[in-house]
């Protein structure tokens, strides 16, 4: 089985695009040039047949393999905890941005499994490891910046600690979509908040480039940045 997917995988190369997807992702070198849209309909078309073998047999040579078993994960249909133990063996997998958000994103159970989800990542948001801190804020950003879980989601951006650039990326564009959707909340949480410098500085970068904050605000924001 896994031949004939990595063979689907070979025929929906397109060389100008391995180009531009390579230079966006510059820490990996295994990327074949697959648009996501692609990987999508492969990834639906799997997880509708016997995704299971799939899963237990795919290989790990190429960024789109391990995109593809993201993917494939978010979409297949069984109990919760049985679906967290694939999302548990594909977390060690991610080694970039681009797989751990889009991982992410398509993780969509998460919006009826709220509470056990958030007890799964706990361990993942206090890692050591930059793509387990990244994958834990992540989600955190996709399904958690919401009312019920700010206060608490503000707590664990203030102790995800990681010098790994992608982790604190993730942190400061985390606070970001805190700050459009609860404002007075998180300034509160700026103006008292243990961040690193480079994290809060990026925070700060990112709230004042959006397109959801008035040009008021945005002047106050760039005021408060470290120096």
């Amino acid at each position: 089985m896994e031949n004939t997917i990595r063979e689907q995988i070979f025929e929906l190369i397109d060389p100008d695009y391995q180009k531009f997807s390579a230079a966006l992702i510059p820490n990996i070198n295994n990327v074949l040039g697959v648009r996501l849209p692609e990987l999508r309909k492969l990834a639906k078309k799997i997880a509708k047949g016997d995704w299971r073998t799939y899963l237990a047999t795919a290989e790990d040579k190429y960024f789109e393999e391990i995109m593809l078993q993201g993917m494939v994960i978010g979409y297949v249909k069984t109990d919760i905890e049985e679906i967290l133990s694939y999302v548990a063996s594909l977390v060690p997998k991610i080694d970039n941005w681009s797989v751990c958000d889009s991982f992410c994103t398509g993780l969509k159970f998460t919006k009826e499994n709220k509470e056990r989800v958030w007890t799964f990542l706990q361990p993942y948001l206090s890692s050591k490891k930059e793509y387990e801190i990244r994958f834990g804020v992540v989600m955190l950003l996709d399904f958690y910046i919401e009312t019920e879980y700010i206060d608490r989601v503000l707590i664990l951006l203030n102790r995800a600690k990681h010098d790994g650039v992608y982790a604190k990326m993730a942190v400061a564009w985390a606070v970001s979509i805190c700050y459009v959707k609860f404002p007075d909340t998180t300034m509160e949480y700026l103006r008292n908040n243990m961040l690193d410098d480079f994290t809060y500085n990026k925070a700060i970068q990112k709230i004042s480039e959006s397109n959801r904050v008035d040009q008021e605000t945005k002047t106050l924001i760039r005021s408060m940045k470290r120096k």
